[in-house]
């Protein structure tokens, strides 16, 4: 049995973690930490976790977490930075759910996070945890950099056609949709019912913080600079991401729904729909599946990618869990084999 500690665990992926480790069978959460809700019971905070965990938040102690085989860190950007060295340096592997560890070019971590990297040695060393990308890097990482939400559903997406080389890299568009969940538990006054309720609107149109992390994973399987450009949304609903993505196809001839099937014949948690599909959602509340559908249009020169999640799962904590199995030589699909909730 592995023992288990999580830095960060009154947030919706901290609270997510717990919800699914719960019914992992080789694990045991030993360790979660919170420095504003120190000594009370998890199951206080959380009633749905009643009769899984006897476990209290206590504030984070390097001591305490370095009895662990692994840590997940659930924690905003700039605090995994100053903690994660330790834990590395005494044999803790660690999977940062956080953007600390993301982007490898540390000054323009620094454009989009607002602070200078103070460990940019361990984000050289960090393994980016896509794992139907990176899997085999992944096995042997001590640190994983588990992907965020938007990025995860937009480079399933788009990245087999950039491997096959048919499509044009540098005019690539991708429209997303997320839910208001992504947007973390701190009090917003954007993601209020009444502010979030029955309204649709985009933001980062000038630029958002994900934009060059996926640049950067769409860049490392395509010898051609990757243009993209990238517009999220927010929509009324507490889960999901839907990411609809946009190319112009180099090469007519392949067959489109042959070379996603292809791709991702070995990888259980991309689910590549039959042709004419249309994912929803739903079909991946809860669940660690991003499903796919692929489409040319009037048989024309674009090609239109349909990618959804549930951002919380496969954007968030159930892909941390992913990359934890991975890591400790487990199946990966242990413990996440729970499938979307419907309606």
């Amino acid at each position: 049995m592995y023992k288990i500690g999580i830095v960060g665990g009154t947030g919706y992926t901290g609270a997510e973690l717990l919800r699914l480790l719960a019914n992992h069978p080789q694990v045991e959460v030993v360790a979660i930490t919170s420095r504003s809700e120190e000594g009370k019971l998890v199951s206080d905070i959380y009633p749905s976790l009643r009769g899984h965990y006897n476990l209290r938040f206590t504030t984070p102690s390097v001591d305490e977490l370095a009895q662990c085989d692994l840590v997940f860190f659930a924690t905003p950007h700039g605090v995994a930075m100053d903690q994660v060295p330790e834990l590395i340096d005494r044999g803790v592997k660690v999977v940062d759910l956080g953007a600390d560890f993301r982007i490898k070019d540390t000054v323009e971590w620094a454009k989009w996070y607002g602070m200078d990297h103070r460990t940019p040695d361990y984000v050289a060393k960090a393994v980016y945890g896509l794992p139907e990308i990176n899997r085999d890097a992944i096995k042997t990482a001590q640190l994983v950099a588990n992907p965020g939400c938007y990025p995860t559903a937009t480079q399933l997406g788009l990245i087999p056609l950039l491997e096959a080389g048919i499509i044009d890299p540098a005019h690539l568009i991708a429209d997303a949709k997320s839910g208001v969940s992504g947007a973390g538990r701190g009090a917003n006054v954007g993601s209020l019912l009444c502010e979030a309720s029955e309204s649709f609107r985009a933001y980062g149109v000038a630029g958002h913080r994900h934009l060059p992390e996926i640049k950067q994973g769409l860049q490392a399987v395509t010898d051609s600079p990757v243009g993209l450009t990238f517009v999220p949304h927010l929509v009324p609903m507490i889960r999901g991401i839907h990411s609809t993505m946009y190319a112009t196809l180099i090469d007519t001839t392949v067959d489109l729904q042959s070379l996603f099937e292809a791709r991702y014949k070995g990888d259980f948690f991309v689910d590549v729909m039959p042709a004419g599909s249309l994912p929803e959602t739903r079909s991946t509340k809860g669940a660690n599946f991003c499903r796919i559908a692929v489409y040319r249009p009037q048989g024309g020169d674009k090609v239109v990618v349909l990618s959804v999640i549930d951002n919380l799962v496969k954007g968030a904590s159930g892909q941390a869990i992913q990359n934890m199995n991975i890591m400790l030589d487990l199946p990966e699909n242990m413990g996440l084999t729970a499938l979307g909730m419907m309606p």
